[in-house]
């Protein structure tokens, strides 16, 4: 078993997920997770490789990258396999994978579609539920940490659609309940960003934007580096599980 230190991220190959993997690159040998993008995920792990490694190891592979739709049971197993089979051990898990559709949120007619509801309930909560499941074992082998990526939408009734609102919410009570069931060996927690003018974030109009800022105590949004950090800080502590980090700019308070 190799000696440094494993991290998993799962939705990886841009944005909140490929800054996370940023931040773990000096300290961790990281597994990118993407959907259909192969070529921005070889280009986030070039731009990895430029990083220096607190613990170099030339006979273990420093990253690897896996293909894989998170929205199926069958793969994210696969991901939690291959990365044993390549990386030799599993450290940290976090769980960066989500799915919204943007709609008007006082709409209750836009909030009651079907089809919303269980893609949302897949990518925002079972999806979570299934690679903790599946990485199990590993992370209790090592006493690692699950961090999963929720939204200040799941503590305060807001954001893109009811769905994403509530699924959130529940993804939030799950990590609890991981907390719970893990413990004592594996360590979960999640963080819940504002709104982050990611290629997400910029979906969303201007005015909506604008008053998201204005919405903050701080008059800031959230940036991917400050999310980033935090989700960092929870991978190294040895002492914080079934937390939830409110990342928001006091928008929630």
């Amino acid at each position: 078993m190799s000696v440094q230190k494993v991290a998993l991220i799962t939705a990886s190959s841009a944005g909140l997920g490929a800054q996370v993997a940023r931040v773990l690159a000096p300290d961790f040998r990281v597994v990118i997770n993407y959907a259909s993008n192969a070529s921005r995920a070889e280009q986030l792990v070039a731009e990895l490789s430029q990083i220096p490694s607190t613990h170099p190891s030339p006979s273990a592979p420093r990253f690897h990258i896996l293909p894989g739709d998170v929205s199926s049971k069958a793969s994210v197993e696969a991901l939690v396999r291959d990365t044993l089979k390549t990386m030799g051990r599993l450290d940290v898990v976090v769980s960066n994978a989500g799915w919204t559709r943007m709609t008007n949120f006082l709409n209750f007619d836009e909030g009651v579609i079907d089809d919303d509801w269980d893609r949302c309930f897949v990518m925002n909560v079972k999806t979570h539920l299934w690679l903790a499941y599946a990485a199990r074992d590993a992370l209790a082998d090592t006493e690692g940490a699950f961090i999963t990526t929720a939204s200040v939408a799941g503590v305060k009734p807001s954001g893109s659609s009811l769905a994403y609102s509530v699924t959130k919410a529940a993804q939030i009570h799950l990590a609890k309940g991981l907390a719970v069931i893990l413990a004592p060996r594996v360590r979960v927690n999640s963080v819940s960003p504002g709104m982050m003018l990611t290629e997400w974030g910029m979906k969303f109009p201007q005015a909506k934007r604008e008053k998201a800022v204005e919405n903050t105590k701080l008059k800031r949004l959230a940036t991917i580096e400050d999310v980033a950090e935090q989700i960092r800080t929870l991978a190294l502590s040895r002492s914080v599980t079934g937390q939830n980090l409110c990342i928001d700019g006091g928008s929630s308070i």
